[in-house]
C-alpha cells in the first residue's frame, strides 16, 4: 500500500496557487466584435460583491467559449488561478476538478483517488479569494449546484451554456446573439486568406446563408482556406446540393465534435430526453420562414395546451428558438432550420421519415392558419402568415400524382395569389398562382374542378398586372371547360365568364364585353338572387362596360341601385360597397355631374385609406379620380398634389407600366398643362404614349387617349403642326374602335377642328365643329356642359370664317 505524502494532509486553505495553472480554453486565431458582451464581464467583475456570477448562454455555436476565453486571456481582470472546466457531464464534471487539484498539488495525483482529488479542489475554492472558475458548457444545472454551493464567494464564476432559463437570482445574464453581417464578413474574410489573398465572391451571401453563426462561419472558412480552388460561391452551392454532407464536416483539423450538424445533436439528444415532442416541433418550425413565426403555427398535433407550451418552453430554454412575447412569435436560427430540414441517416433526429413528417405536419397547420382574405380584418395575420407561406412553397417539392401533401400546397398558393393580386402584389401573386396549376394540372388534371378555379385565378392575377393578353386566352379556356365541366350556370362558370367579359373591356373590344356582362348578370340574378354580392358586381360591371361605350345614361341607374343594394347587403365599409361607391363617382363624373361625383369620391377615398390602406390599388385609384374631378371642377391646384402622391406610389406599388400608373402619369400630365405648365405635361405625356403603344397596344382606348392628350399639349405649346396628325390618326382610330358617337369620339373631334381653326384651315375647322356640336347633343344631351364649349368653338370660328 502506498503511504500518501505529508502534503495530503495539509489543510487545502494553507495551499498556495502556484503560477502559470491557468488553464483557459484554447483559442480561435480571429476574434471579431462582442465588444458590448465583453464589456459587460468586465463591469460585472468589477463590481463590489463576492458571490458574482455571470451566465453566458446561447445557441450552440454562438461563440460562448470563445467569447469568455477571449475575455479571459486579453482583458485586464486580476483573476488567478483560471480554472476551466468542461461541466456537460458529470464525468468531465468531475475530470475538471481532479486535474485542478493536480495542478495544485501535483504529487498527490498517484497516490489519491479522484473523489477525494475532486472534494480537495472543491474546498480549495473554499479557502481562497481572487480566482476565476469557468463552468463551461453546463447545460445541465442541477449538475453545477453543488459546485456552486461549496466552492463559495471567495471568487468569481463564469457559466457558459445554451441554457437560457433556470438560473439563480443575482445571476448576471448575457444573452450572446449572431455576428453582425460585417463582423461575420470580417472573420470569413480574415480566414479565407489565411494562406494568402483569395478570391471573395460569394463572401456576403455565404455569411447571409450562415445566418453569420460563428462557428459556421469557422468550419466553412477553415474547409475554404485549406481547398485554393473553392469560392465562398462554391461553397453556397456545396451547400444547397450536398447539406449534410456540409453541415457535417470541416478541415483537416476540425473536431467532428464541433461541427455545427454534431453540436445541435447533442442539444437534441437532451432536449428529447425530457420531451420528444420538442424535437418534433422543431422540426415542423423548419419548414417556415426564421423569423416572426406566430404561435398558431408553434402546435403539434395531438399536443394539449400545457404540452404545447412545455415543448416551446424547452425549445425556448435550450436556445434553439428565440420567442418575442411582444408580438406572440418565435425566430429559430436559419442554419438551424436547415440542419433539422435536412436528412442525414447518422443522425437519430434527422431521419427522412421523420423529416418527411415535419414538412406534412407544417403544410396542414399552415392551411388550417389561412384566415378570410375578403375581411380586410384578417389582411394583418395573412401579412404575418406570407413570408411562412413563400418559404414553405419554395422548401417544398411534389412527390408522387397521388401525393395529398401537394394538392393542399397547391390551395394554400392558390388562396394567397389571390390574396396578392388584391393587394397589388402582382409578381408574387403571379409566381404562387403559376406554381399553383402547374401542380394542379399535374396530380388533380387539366379539367378538375381545382384546376379550372386555379386557371382562372392567374387569369385574373395577369389581368390585375394589366397583362390582359395573357389573361384572355386563360379566361376563354377556362370558360369553355367550366361550361363542360360544371355546366353553364355553375357560379364557376357564371364567374369565368364575368371576369372574361372584364378582360374584353379592358382590352378594348367593350362590344364583345356587353353581352357577355348582360348574360352574366342575368344568370346571376336567376342563379343567385338579386342581392347576392356576386350579383352586385356583375351589375356594377356590366355598367362600366355601358358607361365604356358612352351609354353613361344607362350605367348611372345600375350604379344607384347597386350602391343602395351594397350598402344593405354588405354593410357601409366593406370593400364592394367601397368599390360601387367609387363606380358611382366615376360615372357622374363622366355625365358631366360634378358636384355630385367629388363628395361620392372624396368620401370613398377616405374610406378606401381607412379600410384597405393608404397603398392599396384600389385607394391610389380614388385618389387618382378625386383628383381628374377636382381638376374638371376647377380645382387644379388641390389635383397636383393628389396626382404626383398617387404617381409616386403607383410606380413603386404597382409597376412603372402598369395601367394604373400609366392613367395616373397621363392626368397629370393633363393637370399640369391645365395648370400652364405644358412644359412639365409634354414629356409626362409622351414617356405615357410610348408605354400604352407597347403595353395594351396602339389602338387600345388608353392609348388612343394618350396620343389625343399629347396632342392637345402640342396644341397648347403652339406646336400645332405636331398636333394636328395625331388628332387625324387618333380620331380615325377611334372612330373604328369606339365608334362615331363615343364621347372621347366626339372629344377628339373637337380637339381637331380647335387645331385645324390655330393653322388657318377655318372651313374644316367649321364642318367639324359642326359635327362635334350636334352629335354630342344627340348623345350626351342638350344640356352636358361639353356642348357649351363647342358651342363656343363653332362660334368663334364662325366669325373668323366671315
Amino acid at each position: 500500500m502506498v503511504q500518501p505524502p505529508a502534503e495530503a494532509f495539509r489543510p487545502m486553505a494553507e495551499v498556495e496557487a502556484p503560477p502559470g495553472i491557468d488553464n483557459i480554453a484554447s483559442r480561435p486565431g480571429e476574434f471579431v466584435g462582442r465588444d458590448t458582451e465583453l464589456d459587460t464581464l468586465t463591469t460585472v467583475f468589477a463590481g463590489p460583491g463576492s458571490a458574482v456570477v455571470a451566465a453566458v448562454h446561447g445557441l450552440g455555436g454562438i461563440g460562448k467559449s470563445t467569447l469568455v476565453a477571449h475575455w479571459a486571456a486579453t482583458r485586464p481582470h486580476g483573476f488567478a488561478p483560471i480554472v476551466w472546466i468542461t461541466a456537460d457531464t458529470s464525468t468531465n464534471l468531475t475530470t475538471g476538478l481532479v486535474e485542478f487539484a493536480t495542478r495544485l498539488q501535483p504529487v498527490l495525483a498517484e497516490v489519491v483517488e479522484d473523489e477525494q482529488l475532486a472534494d480537495r479542489a472543491l474546498q480549495w475554492l473554499a479557502t481562497h479569494t481572487g480566482w476565476l472558475l469557468v463552468l463551461d458548457n453546463a447545460d445541465d444545472l442541477n449538475l453545477v449546484a453543488p459546485v456552486l454551493a461549496r466552492a463559495g464567494n471567495g471568487g468569481r464564476v463564469v457559466i457558459t451554456s445554451r441554457r437560457a432559463t433556470g438560473w439563480q437570482p443575482g445571476t448576471t445574464i448575457v444573452r450572446l446573439d449572431v455576428l453582425e453581417p460585417a463582423e461575420s464578413m470580417r472573420l470569413l474574410t480574415a480566414l479565407l486568406h489565411t494562406n494568402g489573398r483569395r478570391d471573395t465572391d460569394g463572401a456576403a451571401q455565404l455569411c447571409a446563408e450562415l445566418g453569420h453563426l460563428p462557428l459556421a462561419i469557422r468550419q466553412s472558412g477553415a474547409y475554404l482556406a485549406q481547398d485554393p480552388f473553392l469560392t465562398p460561391s462554391d461553397y453556397l452551392r456545396l451547400l444547397a446540393e450536398h447539406p449534410a454532407e456540409t453541415f457535417g464536416q470541416g478541415d483537416v483539423d476540425t473536431d467532428s465534435e464541433r461541427t455545427i450538424a454534431r453540436i445541435w445533436r447533442i442539444t437534441l439528444d437532451r432536449i428529447a430526453e425530457t420531451d420528444p415532442a420538442a424535437v418534433d416541433l422543431l422540426r415542423t418550425l423548419a419548414w417556415y420562414a426564421p423569423e416572426s413565426i406566430p404561435l398558431v403555427l408553434c402546435h403539434e398535433p395531438g399536443l394539449d395546451p400545457p404540452k404545447h407550451r412545455t415543448a416551446l418552453g424547452l425549445l425556448s430554454a435550450y436556445n434553439m428558438i428565440t420567442p418575442d412575447p411582444a408580438t406572440g412569435t418565435v425566430s429559430v436560427h436559419r442554419l438551424v432550420q436547415a440542419v433539422a430540414r435536412t436528412p442525414d441517416l447518422t443522425d437519430p433526429h434527422r431521419q427522412p421519415d421523420t423529416i418527411e413528417r415535419a414538412r406534412i405536419r407544417a403544410t396542414e397547420t399552415l392551411y388550417s392558419a389561412l384566415p378570410d382574405r375578403e375581411d380586410p380584418g384578417m389582411w394583418p395575420t395573412w401579412r404575418t402568415l406570407l413570408p411562412h407561406i413563400d418559404a414553405l412553397t419554395s422548401r417544398t417539392t411534389s412527390g408522387s400524382d397521388s401525393d395529398s401533401t401537394t394538392v393542399v400546397a397547391v390551395v394554400i398558393r392558390n388562396h394567397t395569389g389571390v390574396f396578392l393580386y388584391g393587394q397589388g402584389l402582382h409578381a408574387g401573386a403571379l409566381d404562387h398562382l403559376q406554381h399553383a396549376l402547374t401542380d394542379s394540372e399535374r396530380v388533380l388534371g387539366a379539367e378538375h374542378p381545382g384546376t379550372l378555379g386555379t386557371r382562372h385565378n392567374l387569369a385574373s392575377a395577369y389581368q390585375a398586372a394589366g397583362r390582359v393578353a395573357e389573361a384572355i386566352p386563360l379566361y376563354e379556356r377556362t370558360l369553355t371547360d367550366s361550361e363542360r365541366v360544371l355546366g353553364a350556370e355553375h357560379p364557376g362558370t357564371l364567374g369565368t365568364r364575368n371576369n372574361l367579359a372584364l378582360a374584353y373591356q379592358v382590352a378594348g373590344r367593350v362590344a364583345e364585353a356587353i353581352p357577355l356582362h348582360e348574360r352574366a348578370l342575368t344568370d346571376r340574378e336567376r342563379v343567385l338572387g338579386a342581392e347576392h354580392p356576386d350579383t352586385l358586381t356583375s351589375r356594377i360591371n356590366l355598367a362600366s362596360a355601358y358607361q365604356d361605350a358612352g351609354r353613361v345614361a344607362e350605367a348611372i341607374p345600375l350604379l344607384e341601385r347597386t350602391l343602395t343594394d351594397s350598402e344593405r347587403v354588405l354593410g357601409a365599409e366593406h370593400p364592394d360597397t367601397l368599390g360601387s361607391r367609387h363606380h358611382l363617382a366615376l360615372a357622374y363624373q363622366v355625365a358631366g355631374r360634378v358636384a355630385e361625383a367629388i363628395p361620392l369620391y372624396e368620401r370613398a377615398l377616405t374610406d378606401r385609406e381607412r379600410v384597405l390602406g393608404v397603398e392599396h390599388p384600389g385607394t391610389l385609384t380614388s385618389r387618382n379620380n378625386l383628383a381628374l374631378t377636382y381638376q374638371v371642377a376647377g380645382r387644379v391646384a388641390e389635383a397636383i398634389p393628389l396626382l404626383e402622391r398617387t404617381l409616386t406610389d403607383s410606380e413603386r406599388v404597382l409597376g412603372v407600366e402598369h395601367p394604373g400608373t400609366l392613367g395616373t402619369r397621363n392626368n397629370l400630365a393633363l393637370a399640369y398643362r391645365v395648370a400652364g405648365r405644358v412644359a412639365e405635361a409634354i414629356p409626362l405625356y409622351e414617356r405615357t404614349l410610348t408605354d400604352s403603344e407597347r403595353i395594351p397596344g396602339a389602338e387600345h382606348p388608353h392609348t388612343l387617349t394618350s396620343r389625343n392628350n399629347l396632342a392637345v399639349a402640342y396644341h397648347a405649346a403652339g406646336r400645332v403642326a405636331e398636333a394636328i396628325p395625331l388628332l387625324e390618326r387618333t380620331l380615325t382610330d377611334r372612330q373604328r374602335v369606339l365608334g362615331i358617337e363615343h364621347p372621347d369620339t366626339l372629344g377628339t373631334r373637337n380637339n381637331l377642328a380647335y387645331a385645324y381653326r390655330s393653322a388657318g384651315r377655318v372651313g374644316e375647322a367649321v364642318t367639324l365643329f359642326e359635327r362635334a356640336l350636334a352629335d354630342s347633343e344627340q348623345i350626351l344631351g342638350s344640356e352636358h356642359p361639353t356642348n357649351g364649349v363647342v358651342r363656343t368653338n363653332l362660334a368663334t370660328v364662325r366669325q373668323w370664317a366671315r
